[in-house]
């Protein structure tokens, strides 16, 4: 029997990097896949992917941020599935600048998709949780959350996920739902991979385990949090990034 028999789930940002391989990965332990993002044609080819493995999968294109859109993914997802077992927040962008010369427009964006975002899907996803008494949600935050030069938007962004999951954890836990964050450290994403070798070198050096982690590492938390293994912990904050945060 595998771990996610027959489990729903929505991953959102599923259409690259850590989002895509969660969706696998939880395609592979069983699970039937929303996959949710911005992009169709990355999506379709992780739909595909998924489908090969004999889960079902259905791809959205999605804008998170706004919350008619957000409604949208979980009616689709009950239309299509008839329940949500498995949410996990995993879209984010970043627009990184330092903090005197950040755009307001830079920081709105930022906030709209990584924590406005992540906010409306987990309060629609939660609602549905409720009624069933069941659901597994997990959001991928970040180690930037502690703070990063550069990076005030994404961190406060990654930090206001921290207090939501906490939050969302407390409110839910009688209902039959966990709620747990995951702050992935440096991991090889299209969000690293133009990092100068000189950033990245440095980051390295910072990593007790001497190297940078990739979306497996992180789908292989995804998929602990997200199994019956994983039943009495909510409210948790795993770090997954080599001891780069001790």
């Amino acid at each position: 029997m595998k771990r996610l028999n027959e489990k729903i789930a929505i991953v959102t940002g599923a259409g690259r990097g850590i989002g895509k391989e969660t969706a696998l990965c939880l395609a592979e332990e069983g699970a039937h896949v929303v996959v949710a993002g911005r992009h169709l044609d990355s999506l379709i080819i992780t739909a595909e992917k998924i489908q090969k493995l004999g889960r079902q999968c259905k791809p959205m294109e999605i804008d998170i941020s706004l919350r008619e859109k957000a409604q949208k993914l979980i009616d689709f997802t009950l239309r299509e599935f008839g329940r949500i077992d498995i949410l996990v927040n995993n879209a984010g962008i970043n627009r990184d600048a330092m903090l005197h010369k950040m755009t307001i427009e830079e920081w709105d964006e930022v906030i709209a998709i990584n924590l406005t975002g992540t906010f409306n899907v987990l309060q629609l996803g939660a609602i549905v949780m409720r009624k069933q008494e069941y659901g597994r949600i997990i959001n991928i935050s970040s180690a930037s959350w502690l703070g990063n030069i550069g990076q005030a938007n994404y961190s406060a962004s990654k930090a206001g996920i921290i207090g939501l999951t906490k939050t969302a954890a407390r409110e839910l836990a009688k209902k039959g739902v966990t709620v747990n964050a995951i702050c992935p450290g440096f991991i090889e994403t299209n969000m690293t991979k133009n990092v100068p070798k000189k950033v990245w070198d440095l980051m390295i050096s910072k990593i007790p385990m001497g190297y940078v982690g990739t979306p497996r590492d992180i789908a292989h938390a995804v998929l602990f949090l997200a199994s019956e293994e994983a039943s009495y912990i909510t409210g948790e904050v795993l770090n997954v990034g080599g001891g780069l945060v001790l």
